[in-house]
């Protein structure tokens, strides 16, 4: 019997590589998060491992003691400012991420991030939007919320709020997420 020798031209087409994109960013979890638990985009992850979750309470006291410390917080806007920098500072009411996220149902898409309902207090993000961030149905605005990764500038603003020079954030407009005052809504 002869050897064959056989030449395999794979062509990759356009939608073949979108439904690879979303196949892999499903691995990540999908960038609301309707899961359980908690899941970190892969851009996100290198922020999540090196940063602390510290109380914001304890930054407070003393911000200067922080200033190399990489933190991360949640927190819901409550009014967005453009700096002459070209960065944007939002002021943030803290919150408190639930490790088990409700759901309306037992299916995991039905999941909403949750966080509490009552705010430890406020912080101050200082960070650069992206284009889509700031226009259209799903922009950052009053009522979002954000995960921050960032580092205390070691100052205050005016009204006495610890300021974070942000690195990275994660965003979840208004009614992609709930806190836990939805709890008797949500069914599991």
């Amino acid at each position: 019997m002869g050897l064959y020798v056989m030449r395999v031209v794979v062509s990759i087409t356009p939608r073949a590589l979108v439904f690879f994109a979303l196949c892999m960013s499903a691995c990540a979890g999908n960038q609301y998060g309707f899961s359980r638990t908690y899941e970190p985009l892969i851009s996100e992850r290198a922020h999540l491992e090196k940063a602390q979750e510290l109380p914001l309470e304890d930054v407070r006291k003393a911000p200067y003691d922080f200033k190399n410390v990489e933190v991360a917080w949640f927190g819901v806007v409550q009014s967005i400012h453009e700096l002459e920098d070209g960065r944007t500072e939002l002021i943030l009411a803290g919150r408190v991420h639930q490790a088990r996220h409700l759901c309306k149902d037992e299916y995991a898409d039905s999941c909403r991030m949750t966080v509490s309902e009552s705010s430890p207090g406020n912080f101050v993000a200082r960070l650069k939007l992206k284009g889509d961030e700031r226009t259209g149905k799903e922009r950052i605005w009053v009522g979002s919320l954000l995960k921050i990764y960032g580092k205390p500038t070691g100052d205050y603003d005016e009204r006495g709020d610890v300021i974070v020079d942000t690195s990275y954030h994660r965003h979840w407009p208004r009614g992609y997420y709930v806190t836990t005052a939805q709890r008797a809504a949500m069914t599991r």
